[in-house]
Formats: C-alpha cells, sequence, structure tokens
C-alpha cells in the first residue's frame, strides 16, 4: 500500500485494490480505510478503490498539521493525489467529513468536473446554523454544540505543550471526560449508555476509544474546525451534473434528515435513500442495507466506465 508525497511534503497513506473504474472514498471524521472493506472489496473485479487515511488516522497518523483548517488542508491532499494518479471520470463515495471535503473540492476547485457519479453519505451542505439554515450540525441544539465545542477548543489549548492526551493530567482529562460526555449526550439519549460512555471516558488508558484522536494537537485541529467552519456548499452541490445519490439516517441527529431532503430535492437528477432505523452510521446500525445500496450504486453508475 503505497503513500503519497503531499504540497507539504508529508506523506498520506492511500489504500488501493481492484481494477476497472477507479472509485475515490472520502472517509468520515476518525475512520480508517480497512473500514470499508467488508462494503467495497467484493466490487474489487470491476473498480478501482482508492481510500486515503485522512491526516491523524491509520497509516496518516503520523503527518504533521499543516498551516490550513483540516477541510482545506483534506482537499489540498485530494486534489494532489486525483493529480498524481491522473484520476478523471471518478465515481466518488463520500461520508460524512469526507462529503464536506467533497463539497469544498467542488466549490472551490474544479473536483464537479472529474465527477462521474457522486454517493453522498450522512451529511449537511452547511455545517453552521442561521436564518438561512435550521439543518446544520445538530440543527436545533447547534448553539449548546458550539459552546461544548468552544470549551473543549479553550481546554486543548492550554495543554498543546502534551502531544499525547493520555500523558494530560488527571484534573485536564477530567475536564476533557465532561465535555466529551456532554458531547455524546447530544447524539445519544440513553442514559445506560451514556453510563458506559463516562466509565471509559474516566479510564485513562480507554479514553482515547471514544475521542476522535489519541493526539491532543489533532484533537484541537479537528475540534476547530467544527467549531469556526461557515461554509455553504448548497450551490456547489446543485450545479453537479452527474448522478447523485445520497444515503440518509433518518434518525440522525448530527445532520437531521429534513436538511438533507431539501438538498436531494434541489437536485433534479438526485435521488435519496433513507435508512429508517439509522442515525449518523447507517454502515454500522443497518449494514446489510448500507451493502446493497453501495452495490447498487455502482451498478447503477457502471455505464460510466471509460
Amino acid at each position: 500500500m503505497p503513500h503519497y508525497l503531499m504540497p507539504d511534503n508529508e506523506q498520506l497513506f492511500v489504500r488501493e485494490f481492484g481494477q476497472g473504474q477507479p472509485v475515490l472514498v472520502l472517509s468520515g471524521l476518525g475512520m480508517q480505510s480497512w473500514q470499508w472493506l467488508p462494503f467495497l472489496y467484493r466490487h474489487a473485479k470491476t473498480h478501482r478503490f482508492i481510500i486515503p487515511d485522512w491526516r491523524g488516522f491509520g497509516a496518516s497518523q503520523g503527518c504533521a498539521i499543516p498551516e490550513l483548517d483540516a477541510i482545506s488542508s483534506h482537499w489540498r491532499d485530494i486534489d494532489s493525489l486525483i493529480e498524481q494518479l491522473r484520476l478523471n471520470d471518478i465515481v466518488v463515495i463520500a461520508y460524512s467529513m469526507g462529503a464536506t471535503t467533497a463539497m469544498h473540492g467542488m466549490q472551490y476547485g474544479n473536483f464537479s468536473e472529474q465527477i462521474a457519479a457522486y454517493l453522498h453519505i450522512d451529511q449537511t451542505p452547511k455545517i453552521s446554523v442561521d436564518d438561512s439554515w435550521d439543518y446544520g450540525l445538530f440543527g436545533p441544539q447547534h448553539q449548546l454544540f458550539i459552546s461544548i465545542l468552544t470549551e473543549l477548543s479553550q481546554l486543548l489549548a492550554q495543554h498543546q505543550h502534551i502531544q499525547y492526551i493520555k500523558d494530560l493530567n488527571s484534573q485536564a482529562r477530567g475536564q476533557l471526560a465532561k465535555l466529551w460526555l456532554e458531547f455524546i449526550g447530544l447524539q445519544n439519549s440513553n442514559r445506560y449508555s451514556l453510563k458506559a460512555f463516562e466509565w471509559v471516558l474516566n479510564q485513562s488508558r480507554l479514553q482515547s476509544l471514544l475521542l476522535p484522536s489519541h493526539r491532543v494537537d489533532y484533537m484541537a485541529w479537528y475540534i476547530n474546525n467544527y467549531l469556526y467552519h461557515q461554509e455553504d456548499y448548497r450551490e456547489a452541490l446543485q450545479k453537479l451534473q452527474c448522478p447523485v445519490t445520497f444515503l440518509s439516517g433518518t434518525q440522525s441527529r448530527l445532520y437531521p434528515v429534513k436538511g438533507q431532503t431539501l438538498i436531494a430535492e434541489s437536485i433534479t437528477h438526485a435521488k435519496q435513500v433513507r435508512f429508517e432505523k439509522s442515525g449518523h452510521t447507517p454502515l454500522l446500525s443497518e449494514p446489510l442495507k448500507f451493502a446493497r445500496e453501495i452495490s447498487a450504486f455502482l451498478k447503477a453508475n457502471a455505464a460510466h466506465q471509460p
């Protein structure tokens, strides 16, 4: 599995397998490329899958953080990867933060012109909430979410001299556990689950299992990205000329399904598949249906193979 040299001379790991139509897979925050294998490996005889590990995760965890916000950095890395691999007419599967990265490329690069078919999995085109958009991150609880992120950002800023979260002092780890439990509580109201999360978060050796990163600097980088992200990608999405499919968890607290439905309906050649038993993670809560929809998407767009 190769590493590719990025514009800042860091080595980004990219998992590649299969043959045929290139399929670029952009993961969500905290994911690693191997987690897609149960859904994609069966299609390796007809599709060539290209799945980067984002900076800070998997085999890219040692990459340095550039002087850019996370989404701008991710798009720069993807743009560089596309150029190095000489990709065109690409099928794109983008989930959560990966979808935000894809939309960023549509808005600020020429990504739209390079996409043959686009699968957009449970993500809003606008993370912030204002008078023009009620369906950003956590919808009606957006301001509470922002207040939690602000406290997390301030806490981590005080400890940037420490590399790993496990090495924070007990008071800082306790504060971090408390704030992250509040964040989890926005997504999950089950008191038994929250008790289990609380126990794990208060174990120094296990705490990183529920956090997006085990490093203080990366944790801060990703938190600040969502705290200050003000982009609106609705128009960029609506300009897509290729076939578009939305997979949406109807119970998603992170990204209200009504907002995802509105943007899907605004694109005449788009369709939406609803996961009635899922929130933000249909690949975990409805894996069989998720696998079927991935297969259906790839099969439906087989005519776009060069």
